[in-house]
């Protein structure tokens, strides 16, 4: 007889899996997460001229936009501080809250060859997207860091709430990509809805405006978007902006933090259903 929970082939039994067990065996494959979240920032710089000078280029020619569109013809407001590094505190971290929501949704279908072969937890390649992203991350923030230095904006102690901020951006990316990558390996046009999902949430989101530009009925909306409080977070921990939830309320705040929590674990539930099927699928 066999351990529990493992087939006779060697492959883990999902449906007999304890969360326990799952987060052991993730943990035991931690190697293999680092892995694949390499090689992917490999591949998506090989053979391109410039290389990671597009994670600065990216940003920079975004914020040059705003702040030609937003800033100086429709003068949105920004507080005291100068609309350029208001847009980019905010724009940071919704573009790596985009960009591994966008490459952790389809990261199951363009790694087919990699789990159609092995066993391995499956939940480990949009992990890994996740993971990927925090680079960028790091690398982008040389641009608000020249902003700051040119407008003479100082941070505060503030500055170091961010992990928690980044923390709430990569849980809300793996929450939806968790059901999105799933769901892509048996229908396709999810592949075609993220990039607009991603492009009206950018709008629903405060990172061009701010918050209080909205009218107060409808604030609630907005707070109710977990990364409202991730670009509020943002611009409160570096250039002084209102704190998260002022204006809104923290109960609108800790309820988009509870729609994180749910969204997580009704995703690694489906995830953990359906991942049987994903080498017979794609």
């Amino acid at each position: 007889m066999g351990r529990p929970g493992v087939s006779a082939r060697g492959f883990t039994n999902p449906a007999r899996r304890t969360a326990r067990a799952e987060l052991r065996e993730l943990w035991d494959h931690r190697e293999l997460l680092f892995y694949i979240a390499w090689r992917d920032i490999k591949v998506r710089y090989k053979q391109a001229a410039l290389g990671v000078a597009w994670i600065v280029i990216q940003p920079i020619v975004s914020i040059a936009i705003f702040s030609l569109l937003f800033g100086r013809l429709l003068k949105v407001p920004s507080g005291n501080v100068p609309y350029p590094v208001f847009a980019t505190a905010a724009l940071l971290p919704w573009n790596y809250f985009a960009g591994a929501l966008t490459r952790a949704s389809g990261s199951l279908v363009a790694s087919a060859s990699l789990y159609t072969k092995i066993y391995f937890p499956r939940v480990v390649i949009p992990i890994s997207a996740i993971l990927g992203g925090l680079l960028d991350l790091a690398i982008s923030f040389a641009v608000l860091i020249g902003l700051m230095l040119i407008y003479g904006v100082s941070p505060s102690l503030l500055v170091l709430t961010l992990p928690a901020f980044i923390l709430l951006a990569s849980m809300a990316a793996l929450a939806f990509s968790l059901w999105l990558s799933a769901l892509n390996v048996r229908y396709r046009d999810v592949g075609h809805l993220v990039p607009f999902l991603v492009q009206v949430w950018m709008y629903a989101t405060p990172v061009v405006y701010g918050a209080d530009l909205i009218p107060q009925r409808w604030r609630f909306l907005l707070g109710l978007n977990p990364m409202t409080t991730v670009t509020e977070g943002f611009r409160w921990a570096l250039v002084g902006g209102p704190p998260p939830g002022s204006t809104t309320s923290p109960i609108v705040v800790g309820g988009s933090l509870m729609l994180v929590c749910v969204v997580l674990l009704g995703g690694l539930a489906y995830f953990r259903h359906t991942e049987r099927t994903f080498a017979d699928v794609v």
